[in-house]
């Protein structure tokens, strides 16, 4: 028995239950496939059934506010997923008249649809003989056939490509994809793969070479950038609060947060009350008190960056333009930062 009917076979008894698995739309698989990048499942899920009650059908996500999408997505991090989410969903809806892109060419065409995603919709909504290749698949090739080409490099994205593309089988391609996503998944997984339950042990090159561990390879990660961010919770009489929307291309697009003074370095209370930023806000320094929240800095993980942050406090009688009410913050779309610093601080 080949590899691909093998496997098809193991998924046809295994496979996991997910509502996306009940259907064949493509607006329900697409949606699932943009919010399972760089998430586990089990965060995902929760994510996919807000989504598909709030917007049930992709002329909803069009029609829908940026702002109350961003808040739906809120703490399930990687927030651009969303913003090309709905500038797909209102190019679809405008350009293409509500119809789905049926092939993986125009699925490419996509804002956020990358190769992966084209082929995972190609082949389970239209049958279409695309390999998936994401990070499961890269382990269970490189495991499998003791590939040692970094998964990362533009060789192994080409070589692990053309051989998953190579081992597809003849028909139910969205089945064979999905399957080979499963086992990456629950048997070969990453650090405590099952491989006495494996249905390949017997023919897996690293299992026989004992070298599953090192595999997949990657080659070294990206230098990680260190931020130390200052937070300005200012409350101002009549219970009201400063909140700032996130502008450029940076992280966290037009999200919110309180008013940030960055450094370069770990700073404290004098260095933060000298700066020409506070004291563009307190020109009076007897019309403020000022505390820190946390004592110990909270260090808030990126992909590519280390944010070191402080919260400061600060109680005033000072009126501000652009202020709140502290009862409405709960409707803006923030970081998952700032989210955790308002459970827990208990406004």
């Amino acid at each position: 028995m080949d590899f691909s009917t093998k496997l098809t076979n193991w998924y046809l008894k295994n496979k996991r239950k997910f509502p996306w698995r009940n259907t064949k739309v493509p607006y329900y698989i697409w949606l699932s496939e943009i919010i399972l990048q760089q998430t586990k499942t089990s965060q995902g899920l929760p994510y996919y059934i807000k989504f598909i009650t709030h917007f049930p059908k992709i002329e909803d996500l069009a029609s829908a506010k940026e702002s109350e999408i961003l808040k739906l997505w809120q703490g399930l991090g990687y927030y651009s997923r969303a913003r090309n989410l709905h500038f797909s969903a209102k190019y679809i809806v405008n350009e293409l008249h509500g119809k789905f892109p049926k092939n993986y060419k125009d699925l490419l065409l996509l804002k956020g649809v990358g190769d992966y995603t084209a082929s995972a919709i190609a082949s389970i909504c239209y049958n279409e003989n695309c390999a998936v290749v994401d990070g499961n698949v890269y382990r269970v090739l490189a495991r499998y056939f003791g590939i040692i080409t970094p998964i990362n490099s533009s060789k192994g994205i080409k070589e692990f490509k053309l051989l998953a593309q190579a081992i597809l089988p003849n028909t139910n391609f969205g089945i064979y994809n999905q399957a080979i996503m499963d086992f990456g998944a629950t048997i070969c997984s990453p650090k405590k793969p099952n491989c006495v339950a494996c249905i390949f042990k017997d023919s897996c090159v690293a299992l026989q070479k004992k070298s599953v561990h090192n595999l997949p390879i990657k080659t070294s990660k990206t230098k990680i950038k260190h931020r130390f961010f200052n937070y300005l919770v200012i409350l101002s009489k009549n219970e009201q609060i400063i909140l700032n929307k996130r502008t450029g291309k940076g992280i966290w697009q037009n999200l919110y947060e309180f008013p940030l003074i960055e450094f370069k370095t770990e700073i404290e209370l004098n260095q933060l009350i000298t700066s020409s930023k506070f004291n563009s806000l307190f020109k009076n320094r007897t019309k403020y008190t000022i505390q820190l929240f946390n004592p110990k800095e909270i260090l808030h993980k990126l992909s590519h960056q280390h944010l070191h942050t402080k919260f400061w406090v600060i109680k005033t009688n000072i009126s501000f333009k652009n202020s709140i009410s502290i009862q409405d913050l709960k409707k803006y779309a923030v970081p998952t930062l700032i989210d955790n610093f308002i459970s827990e601080f208990e406004f």
